[in-house]
């Protein structure tokens, strides 16, 4: 063997072994290491090394399997047919170039093409018998993959019964997580100290496998299908026409697939959509562009890994980038610790950002971060900046690795990692850290909002031994306060004059401010609507609990356990013994409700505190988002707006200022918005 030859062997072994980390990493951990871009760099070397040296092929290479292998603890299921891959285009010159091979191929041009949505989500097969739901199996290696039929029956979207359907029929789909519901996910999660989500393809990827299929169904999952397998006494018709039938079944296609004479019109379709898919509540990462004629696809066939009748043109990365100054750790109330990046300043949906979530160490390590990157930043739910990416080709020499702590900074404790969870935690439940996080919360907005109680002098008071939960920032004198660094008798008189206030806070801001894990503003105020006092609460069952709209098991388990818990009942005790014992003042229902039916969400500056401003629209009748969606009614807008403008442009949503909100009240007879 020549020196070429030796070269050429040693970077396809090379090659093959990160093809297969990478492939193990995506579709069986659901934690990718590298963008696809860079996957697929160097998926194209090896095809082309294989193919300049076909004396080094193998049986066993990456370039003969789609990628993955069964998750234990699942039943296999081999697939009727492979499951197989589409090849990837990231520009319109290679898009281009994939045409017109299809011309070569086919000795002229094709007849109509077709495009649609590409998904981010997991492939699936789906096997109706006698116009019944009987398999739902993932992609797998794309010969054999996991039974997830107890899992697939859970996604609402997907019909378990088919009427006028042949007595076999697959289909090919994608499951996904729609955007609002992982918002809605990790809206609890944050609020329980538990780690965020990181986006809803690897959410998504976890969910439809778990072995609890009752958990499942909790992460509320969807569906779309793509393509049509097979169907008992059915012949094979046009890609689109395959695609209208299964709709008129019930089946929930992928949302408006088009016909495209040529390639300029399928260019066209890609244009449109690189805007457009903003506004829909799932991820896309591209546009599929097909063949529409069976025929020619049967003339192209296709490769041991991908069919040649099709190719993914992938759209850039949203969002912006900037560079990683560094990473710090932050200590939750959970003793969760947090890394997150501090960033070169840079402008995204209408505010500049600075900081951004890495979620967990985990993440870091997905992401082969390290201080000095330039990486992609984005809004997770146009709220959270987070970071998404790393451009890796853009690295500078001597970079420093992001490394996991072995101990909590707040107080060198040695951090932990509980079984079945990604997040570090600091066991000390007095490590000052995570005590300085639980006042920081309970003395928050919409919690206790206590003036004055801000993270650095809470900080002080907790290293100083003055506070140490929340019931002894009632035994806090001016005295004591006015001796501290820093701290005069003004500020300190102005603070104990707060936390007298604070005595007379509503009950569902207690209830927030506890921390209690799950409950958050909205389920807060819910549970003191229906138990108005903290005794009434704290004597609830679990079934009295559930039976409140929107508060499942696992909550009500959360609450009634926390309330049983002996340290929880000694706090409250205490706090009870300082005059810290509220009740709610339930409102009348009968007060006009002229936004019923109503979805509002609110963006830019108003002249009142947004929690204020989403307390009066529900008062008033009115539902309130985060984000806009198809649902969404009105758009509530005051200075300095984001996205969330487009976006609700886009959609046709009604856009009003508070002077345009008055005159819907003053139309529908609700009176005024801010009452004197």
């Amino acid at each position: 063997m020549s020196a070429g030859s030796n070269q050429a062997a040693a970077r396809i072994d090379e090659l093959r072994r990160l093809v297969r980390r990478h492939d193990e990493l995506y579709y069986i951990e659901a934690a990718p290491e590298i963008a696809d871009v860079e996957y697929d760099r160097l998926f194209a070397e090896l095809v082309e090394l294989e193919g300049a040296h076909p004396e080094l092929a193998s049986a066993d290479s990456p370039t003969a399997r789609v990628g993955g292998r069964p998750v234990e603890g699942l039943e296999q299921v081999e697939h009727s047919r492979p499951m197989l891959s589409l090849d990837n285009t990231y520009s319109l010159d290679e898009l281009r170039a994939w045409y017109a091979r299809v011309e070569r191929e086919l000795g002229r041009r094709p007849g109509a093409l077709s495009t649609e949505l590409k998904i981010d989500g997991v492939s699936i097969a789906l096997v109706y018998e006698n116009g019944r739901l009987a398999r739902a199996v993932t992609r797998g290696d794309g010969t054999i993959g996991d039974d997830v039929t107890a899992n697939a029956r859970t996604i609402r979207r997907l019909p378990l019964v088919l009427d006028d359907a042949p007595s076999l029929l697959e289909v090919r789909g994608e499951v996904y997580m729609p955007r609002s519901v992982l918002a809605r996910l990790n809206e609890g999660r944050r609020a329980a100290g538990e780690p965020e989500l990181a986006n809803p393809r690897n959410a998504t990827a976890g969910s439809i496998r778990l072995l609890d299929s009752r958990e499942t169904a909790r992460r509320r999952l969807s569906v779309w299908v793509y393509d049509l397998a097979r169907a008992a006494g059915r012949e094979p018709g046009s890609h689109l026409a395959d695609l209208e039938w299964l709709a008129s079944l019930g089946l929930p296609v992928v949302p408006s697939p088009e016909r495209c004479a040529d390639l300029d019109e399928a260019i066209a379709s890609i244009e449109r959509w690189e805007a457009g898919r903003r506004d829909l509540d799932f991820d896309t990462d591209g546009i599929v562009v097909k063949l529409d004629d069976p025929a020619e696809r049967a003339a192209l066939g296709a490769t041991a890994r991908a069919v040649r009748w099709a190719v993914a043109f992938k759209f850039p990365p949203e969002g912006r980038t900037t560079v990683v100054l560094d990473v710090v750790v932050q200590v939750g109330r959970t003793g969760v610790l947090t890394p997150v990046a501090e960033l070169e300043p840079v402008s995204l949906s209408g505010s500049t950002v600075s900081r951004a979530t890495l979620h967990n160490f985990d993440e870091v390590a997905r992401l082969d971060l390290q201080i000095g990157d330039t990486v992609w930043i984005a809004k997770g739910g146009e709220v959270i900046p987070k970071v998404v990416g790393v451009v890796s080709a853009k690295r500078p020499a001597g970079g420093s690795p992001v490394v996991a702590p072995d101990h909590c900074p707040g107080c060198g404790a040695g951090v932990v990692r509980e079984p079945g969870e990604v997040a570090l935690r600091c066991p000390n439940p007095v490590c000052p850290a995570v005590v300085a996080a639980r006042l920081r919360h309970f003395a928050s907005r919409g919690a206790m909002e206590i003036d004055g109680l801000g993270g650095r002098r809470l900080e002080q008071l907790v290293e100083a031994g003055l506070v140490s939960d929340a019931a002894s920032l009632w035994d806090l004198e001016v005295e004591r306060l006015a001796g501290l660094p820093r701290w005069q008798e003004r500020s300190a008189s102005k603070l104990v004059a707060e936390l007298d206030r604070a005595r007379s806070r509503p009950l569902h801001r207690l209830l927030f401010a506890l921390g209690i894990p799950g409950v958050g503003e909205r389920a807060a105020k819910q549970l003191a609507r229906r138990f108005p006092s903290l005794d009434a609460l704290a004597e609830a069952a679990a079934d009295e609990i559930e039976a409140i709209d929107g508060i499942g098991p696992s909550l009500s388990s959360s609450i009634v356990g926390w309330f049983a818990e002996p340290t929880n009942r000694e706090l409250l005790d205490r706090l009870r013994s300082r005059g810290v014992d509220p009740v709610e003042e339930v409102a009348p229902d009968s007060g006009p409700r002229p936004l019923v039916g109503t979805v509002f969400v609110v963006t830019g500056a108003l002249s009142r505190p947004r929690r204020e401003v989403t307390a009066r629209l529900e008062e008033l009748g009115a539902a309130v988002a985060s984000s806009v969606s198809g649902k969404t009614t009105h758009l509530l807008t005051g200075e300095s707006t984001g996205g969330k403008l487009d976006r609700a442009r886009a959609l046709g949503v009604e856009i009003v200022d508070e002077a345009g909100l008055q005159a819907i009240l003053t139309r529908r007879g609700g009176g005024q918005l801010w009452p004197r």
